[in-house]
Formats: C-alpha cells, structure tokens, sequence
C-alpha cells in the first residue's frame, strides 16, 4: 500500500472511530433513564447497564449504584463479573476517543501526564485506574488509544481492575443496606 493510501486509511479509521464515540455516547443518553429497569434481568441486564453507564466519554452516567443493589439480591461476585465485563467494554468508547481524537487531546495537560504514566507503568496504570472510583478513566482509555495500547491488553486490563471496583460495590452494597436497615430498625 502507498504512503498516500495508507495515510488515507489512517484518517478514515479515525474519523469512524469518533463517529462511533459520538453515535454511541448519543444512544447511550438517549436510553439511559431506562437502564434500571434492564436490572430485572439478572446477570445480564447488570452487564447493560454497566456497559450504558461506562459507554459514555467524559460525561459520568450512575452505574455502580445498580450493582451495589443487584449485589443485595444476586451473588455478588457474579454481579461484579458481569458488570466488570460490561463496564470494560463500555470503556471501549474512551479508547476509540483517544485514537480517532489524539492530535486533539495530546494538547490537554493532564492527558499528556497520563501519556507519561502509561508509557512509563503500562497495564499497571489501567488496571489501577479501572480499579478505584474515579471519573478521569476515560483519559486513561483516550491516552491507551492514541498510544495504540493493544485492544485485548487494554480491554483485559480494564476488566480485572473493573471487576475489583465492582467486587466492592457489589458486597459493600449489601453491607451498606443492611447497616442502614439495623439502623433505622433500632430507632423505631
């Protein structure tokens, strides 16, 4: 392939990639205020609605709430599985960002500290930062996408750590629950 048509590919790839960001972040708002119902589902409608609350980039939707209270009804583990699962691949929108957007976003500041952190602690970095609560993963999903991370390293990564943060909404739910129903119980 010629430098010119592969230059080519390189744009059209990006500008899919954002175009998929942006259908699925409008999709996502568009049926949001119906996620609760998918948690009648089970293990699956845990899995959607994790996937719809971490498929949007840069704007936070509610999604561990869900698990904290799946986690009272279901296994938890099994809760944290199916959401970890879902909120890796709804994690899959921040990377697509990074690589379709990366001439945008290397001028961001704390993006370009992500970059160094990345480059220098790798899977290390995700796998942390997908594990503790916190609204800035998409720039680690953004960073690991315009450093063309490889998408199962990411998405494996992003799982475990996921799964850990799920873990503890999903027994910390049900512990929470159950402080408060003793609490309100003793003052009646």
């Amino acid at each position: 392939m010629s430098l010119m048509k592969s230059r080519w590919v390189g744009i059209a790839a990006r500008i899919l990639s954002l175009l998929v960001v942006i259908a699925i972040t409008v999709f996502v708002y568009f049926v949001a205020d119906k996620a609760p119902q998918l948690a009648v589902y089970g293990y699956p409608g845990i899995f959607v609605i994790s996937f719809l609350a971490y498929a949007t980039v840069f704007f936070p939707a509610p999604g561990v709430l869900a698990v904290s209270v799946m986690g009272t009804t279901l296994i938890p583990w099994a809760v944290a599985l199916a959401a970890g699962a879902g909120a890796a691949l709804g994690e899959l929108t921040g990377y697509l960002f990074g690589f379709s957007s990366q001439p945008v976003v290397e001028r961001v500041k704390i993006y370009e500290k992500m970059v160094e952190w990345l480059k220098k602690n790798g899977v290390l970095s995700v796998l942390v930062l997908s594990a503790i609560p916190n609204p800035f993963f998409d720039i680690t999903g953004a960073a690991a996408g315009a450093l063309k991370m490889p998408v199962r390293k990411f998405l494996f990564w992003t799982w475990i750590g996921e799964t850990i943060k799920m873990l503890a909404f999903a027994y910390g739910g049900g512990a929470v629950l159950k402080i408060l129903i003793e609490w309100i119980r003793s003052r009646l």
